[in-house]
């Protein structure tokens, strides 16, 4: 029988359509991770595209490129470059001095959120778990803020002032609702994460085109 969370995943499904999934390769996801932040996703894409392009999505072959080369594709994913080839370089040095890392990931996640804290972006709880998720294969949630106000919204765990606290609630209730299927949580995190970012707004959001506002307490609460 499908889960309340499962029937709300389709359909999102059904409105959004297919969302591209972040790399699996680890290093590829942490360069990914590095041009997410303060970007579009149509930038990040671009700028990713490029590097892919330019064949330098490992630490030796980024560790080999010509800066120039870099710099223009990294520009492309908005403001904020000089920082992001800082991280890149910084994110390089820390999987060559550690080529074991991916193997890391993949075990006790306890261990692989300690092995990722030097990665720039890593030290975070949510980026941190989406590396757990699409390059560690771990049937994690990660809970940013689109999530947590997506799932609080629902009925998945309450809204608090302490983000972790939030965070760790929205988890909880999602991990009580929803089969422990790598997939499944992989598009669990995808749409709630974009039907946040389009749909279920911080200010403003549209609740009268969610197909989930029949369950939702929020959205009824705003139509009366």
């Amino acid at each position: 029988m499908m889960s309340r969370l499962e029937g709300a995943i389709r359909k999102l499904q059904k409105l959004y359509g297919p969302l591209p999934s972040p790399p699996s390769d680890p290093f590829a996801f942490f360069v990914w991770e590095i041009l997410s932040g303060h970007s579009t996703p149509r930038k990040r894409d671009a700028a990713f595209r490029a590097l892919t392009r330019q064949r330098v999505l490992t630490p030796d072959a980024m560790w080999t490129a010509s800066p120039k080369m870099l710099e223009a594709s990294v520009a492309l994913a908005g403001p904020f470059c000089h920082h992001r080839l800082l991280a890149l370089r910084k994110g390089v040095d820390v999987f060559r001095r550690s080529p074991a890392l991916p193997s890391v990931i993949v075990g006790p996640i306890a261990v692989a959120r300690r092995h990722l804290k030097p990665l720039p972006r890593m030290g975070g709880e949510s980026s941190a778990y989406r590396m757990l998720l699409f390059a560690g294969n771990h049937a994690v949630l990660p809970v940013d803020a689109r999530v947590a106000r997506v799932g609080t919204r629902l009925g998945y765990g309450d809204a608090v002032g302490n983000f972790s606290k939030t965070a760790r609630a929205v988890r909880q209730a999602v991990d009580a609702d929803l089969p422990r299927s790598l997939d499944g949580y992989r598009r669990a995190y995808l749409y709630l994460e974009h039907h946040g970012a389009e749909t279920c707004t911080e200010t403003d959001p549209h609740c009268d085109e969610c197909p989930l506002r029949g369950n939702c307490a929020y959205g009824q609460d705003r139509r009366r």
